[in-house]
């Protein structure tokens, strides 16, 4: 999710282990906190379609379990994130207030409840579910706490593309946890996100630049300006809009999904229009494109799993 800052290295926030032996005051809201709960509930819904789509029937229990077990992988991921980007998330306006910046939870202890949490969703999932499902989920942790957080968010303008792999992989890990194998409906749900997160977040990062760069955070708005930040905006959900409607055009979603995904897929293009062409510095489209661009994605996703997976969950409820 970046240059590799001078003096940063893989124990994370500098002090963190002098802090050590200091106890935290942190509560259960703070390590609720550390879990990115807001991000974990999109990575649990998406999960959970691509649960519910997957060909053949799981039990309750089984599926139960694997949702919960992603749901904690993805929290996990987030507190590593959080331990390593302690340093910058305490110069940005918008993070200086999460738990390890704000000294209720030390870095250590964050650090060690992420891990733990890794460890023990990947386990529990290859026990109780299958080996596919938790090979995925403990690829998809590491290549965001790793890969995204360790390397490209301080490296590279492109950490939003690259990274954004991370957060597209629950619908292919909810698939697995079924069929115990990949097919090709859970890739398009993966491409559909994939190309969803760049305008999303470039969204966020147009009107918050100067937090990123304070923080020394190679995003594009602050390595390539405005304007070629608004053009990729728009280029991406120029790639998006039909991609959206990919499910529809191979089959595996019904009319429902195709208004909805064509119509939604117009207005964000007509939102990425509008920043492309806007000027004022209230970034108003910006904000809009951030906000409207959840709606869009928890739309897309909850027609599929209503008319791909009602059926499923009847299933499970007769089980």
């Amino acid at each position: 999710m970046s240059l590799v800052s001078d003096g940063a290295d893989l124990r994370g926030p500098s002090g963190a282990s002098a802090s050590l032996a200091q106890p935290s005051l942190a509560s259960g809201g703070d390590y609720l906190a550390l879990l990115k709960p807001r991000v974990m509930s999109l990575v649990i819904f998406t999960a959970l379609v691509g649960l519910a789509v997957a060909p053949g029937h799981v039990h309750p229990v089984i599926g139960f379990t694997a949702l919960l077990c992603i749901a904690v992988g993805a929290g996990a991921a987030g507190a590593l994130n959080m331990w390593y980007e302690a340093d910058i998330d305490a110069k940005m306006t918008r993070t200086a207030r999460r738990p390890i910046p704000a000294g209720r939870i030390q870095p250590g202890e964050a650090l060690a409840f992420g891990l733990t949490l890794s460890i023990g969703s990947v386990v529990v999932l290859g026990l109780l579910v299958n080996l596919a499902s938790a090979a995925l989920l403990a690829f998809t942790i590491f290549f965001y706490a790793v890969v995204y957080t360790m390397w490209l968010k301080r490296s590279t303008p492109q950490n939003i593309v690259i990274g954004g792999a991370a957060g597209a992989f629950p619908p292919m890990i909810g698939w697995a946890a079924v069929t115990g194998g990949m097919s090709f409906e859970p890739v398009v749900l993966f491409l559909i996100i994939f190309f969803w997160t760049p305008p999303h977040f470039w969204a966020l990062a147009l009107y918050k630049s100067d937090d990123y760069a304070r923080a020394g955070i190679p995003m594009l708005p602050v390595v390539a300006g405005e304007r070629e930040t608004r053009r990729q905006i728009l280029l991406y959900t120029i790639l998006l809009a039909p991609l959206g409607a990919a499910p529809w055009l191979l089959g595996f979603a019904g009319p429902v999904y195709a208004a909805v995904s064509i119509a939604t897929g117009a207005i964000m293009l007509f939102i990425a229009w509008q920043i492309w062409r806007e000027r004022a510095p209230a970034y108003a489209a910006c904000r809009n494109m951030f906000a409207f661009s959840i709606l869009y994605l928890f739309l897309l996703f909850a027609v599929l799993l209503v008319e791909r997976g009602f059926g499923g969950f009847m299933s499970w409820v007769a089980v």
